[in-house]
């Protein structure tokens, strides 16, 4: 049987300091200075050391040692001698180390986030936090057991589709051994019950009357087992649907019009960076399931596969992609390569990936143009030929226009767009959307980024681009809503972002070393004021939202009270009196009079929601962003 023996506790870390101490994994050591701004946060080797006892083992059984995350390359040095290394900072990688073991056993990891021009990312908008920032595991399994080496996969791959007009389920179900043993393959239930069963290590099957994994609707899951009789076991789980893609009617989930409407998600947070817990993804997964989005584009790099897990179970549409991005490095294709196979391999069975996203805005300083084209179809065709199911994918950015070739590669394409925020006129997305879509009728179009620097300590009654204001964030969202109401065939939309994240090279809003595009802060403590505008666009979960209830200090003698709910119908009472009902559609605007003390409470159903604000007679200073900090010089491009 397997058995996995953790080896998160300690380590002695030996970082920039040259000081060792004492710590935990998940770590990395740029959890402060990759988020306090000045592009000067620490990329070095730094060194990881352990020790840990022979695991219990019979004879003849094999031990791994896997690491779920170490950025950005590796080597690991077991009793002095090096076991593995590896490139690529977001993938899970393993090896057999059992002939390496003793009774007592040092482990040594050597960890560079260090500048190269091999292994991608090395220019990005984020921080590239350096570190074990994922589990590390001791893996014992038996002499013969299923494949462990393929890319350091799960050793199963799953196709499950609908037939029979959605009625039943052709699934094929294929395994791999490092032995002649044969494999039994069983189909569980959500409940545990055998659907089907058979001799592996190929096995097909009809499921009659198979339950579809249904996106948000209906995440259902199925469970494949598969055992060899000395007793390797794994299990996977997997849904059965279909989905498609149309220029004129966007996407589609088994057989049914599924508009992919959602957010992007980056997976750091304050003060501990991307070394977080499963916790911090649980929490991460019941916000954007709260604001009603249904597919997230999992940027920019591969995610943990804990929160794989989590969008197969909530029933989340995603894209996954390789950090591809930014700028084609001649020296880094292999990596690129590499880099995919390992996310297919790794993520081949969850139903919520639907698409391989092949890069992210390479066009942004990329100079050897003919190698970057090349590099992009070897990764397309790499793609198909690993899974034939799935659609490609990559994201352009504003100055790649809709003639550009690398535009034209993948099966659909998305664009990076932030028309009415780094340049001026919100109307402009229209006609971008309108051109490409007349000029390409037949090309799928999405929009994989598009968002507003918003602050919540930031606020005016007159909002206006550049602002950074909770307001101006709140305008800009409003019309991009509208925008895709528009044009509805669009395959994706993507929020940049649902949360704010650390770019140590920027320096905007105040506020060093943040990108504030976020619907909900760093730290996920304040929901902004966009992140109700979307709930009311996309949940059904009753609520009511007062805006601006941080913009609390105001002047004149009348404000605007808007308010966003997802209910037909708003009341608003000033000071427990004045009602005004108002009918309408997710935003509600009142006029009221500002008292010294003016307390607001909206009425939506059985929902209801409060805000005060207060009388001055000059404005807060502290809501205005002073000159000095607005550096838009210092937006990382």
């Amino acid at each position: 049987m397997r058995k996995i023996i953790s080896l998160n506790g300690d380590w002695t870390f030996t970082g920039p300091s040259g000081q060792p101490e004492k710590v935990q994994i998940p770590h990395t050591w740029n959890a402060i200075d990759g988020q306090d701004g000045g592009n000067d946060y620490k990329r070095c080797e730094c060194t990881y050391e352990r020790a840990f006892p022979m695991p219990e083992h019979q004879n003849g059984q094999r031990v791994y040692l896997q690491f779920h995350g170490v950025n950005s390359e590796c080597r690991v040095l077991l009793n002095g001698d090096q076991v593995m290394s590896h490139e690529g900072g977001y993938s899970t990688f393993r090896r057999d180390v059992t002939d390496a073991l003793r009774e007592m056993n040092t482990l040594r990891v050597l960890v560079t986030n260090a500048v190269n021009d091999r292994v991608y990312p090395q220019k990005a908008d984020f921080t590239f936090y350096g570190g074990i920032y994922r589990d590390v595991e001791l893996l014992s399994v038996g002499k013969h057991h299923f494949d462990l080496d393929d890319y350091s996969g799960p050793g199963m791959h799953i196709t499950a589709k609908p037939v029979d007009n959605y009625r039943n389920g052709r699934v094929e179900i294929r395994t791999g051994t490092n032995c002649d043993e044969p494999v039994a393959i069983r189909i569980l239930d959500a409940d545990g019950r055998e659907v089907a069963g058979g001799d592996g290590p190929v096995f097909s099957c009809t499921i009659s009357d198979a339950h579809l994994w249904r996106g948000r609707q209906d995440p259902y899951l199925y469970t494949a087992v598969a055992t060899i009789p000395s007793g390797d076991e794994i299990r996977c789980r997997f849904g059965i649907r279909d989905f498609a893609y149309s220029a004129k009617t966007g996407f589609s989930l088994n057989g049914v019009s599924y508009p992919l409407r959602g957010v992007s998600r980056h997976q750091d947070r304050r003060g501990v960076g991307n070394a977080i817990t499963d916790k911090e993804h649980l929490e991460d997964m019941n916000l954007i399931c709260e604001m009603g989005a249904n597919t997230i584009r999992l940027a920019h790099y591969q995610h943990a596969q804990y929160f794989y897990d989590l969008c197969d179970e909530r029933g989340m549409v995603v894209w996954a992609e390789i950090p591809y991005i930014s700028e084609h490095m001649p020296n880094g294709r292999e990596n690129t390569i590499s880099q995919m196979r390992e996310l297919i391999t790794q993520n081949f069975n969850h139903p919520s990936i639907v698409c391989w996203g092949v890069s992210n805005e390479i066009t942004i300083s990329t100079k050897d143009k003919k190698d970057m084209l090349d590099n992009h179809h070897v990764l397309n065709d790499l793609c198909h030929q690993m899974d034939p199911d799935r659609f490609t994918t990559l994201a352009c950015y504003a100055m790649c226009g809709p003639f550009n070739p690398v535009a034209h590669i993948t099966d659909v394409v998305s664009w990076n767009l932030y028309l009415g925020w780094y340049v001026p006129g919100l109307f402009l997305n229209d006609l971008w959307i309108g051109f490409f879509h007349l000029v390409y009728p037949n090309r799928c179009l999405g929009y994989s980024e598009y968002g507003c620097e918003g602050m919540p300590n930031l606020h005016s009654d007159r909002p206006h681009r550049g602002d950074h204001t909770e307001e101006y964030q709140a305008i800009y969202h409003e019309y991009m809503l509208k925008c895709f109401e528009r044009h509805p065939w669009m395959w994706a939309t993507h929020v940049w972002n649902m949360f704010d994240f650390a770019a140590d090279a920027r320096d905007q809003g105040g506020e060093p070393g943040m990108n504030h595009k976020g619907l909900v802060t760093f730290d996920r403590k304040v929901k902004k004021d966009s992140f109700y505008l979307y709930k009311a666009y996309w949940s059904d979960e009753p609520f009511v939202h007062i805006c601006s209830r941080r913009f609390r200090d105001r002047t004149g003698d009348r404000i605007c009270v808007k308010v966003y709910s997802n209910q037909p119908e708003v009341t608003l009472t000033v000071n427990g009196k004045d009602a005004q009902r108002m009918q309408g559609s997710r935003i509600f605007t009142f006029t009221v009079p500002l008292e010294a003390v003016t307390k607001v409470r909206a009425e939506a159903g059985s929902c209801s929601d409060e805000a005060e604000f207060r009388k001055v007679q000059t404005p807060n200073p502290s809501y205005v962003l002073r000159k000095e900090q607005n550096q838009q010089k210092s937006n990382w491009v």
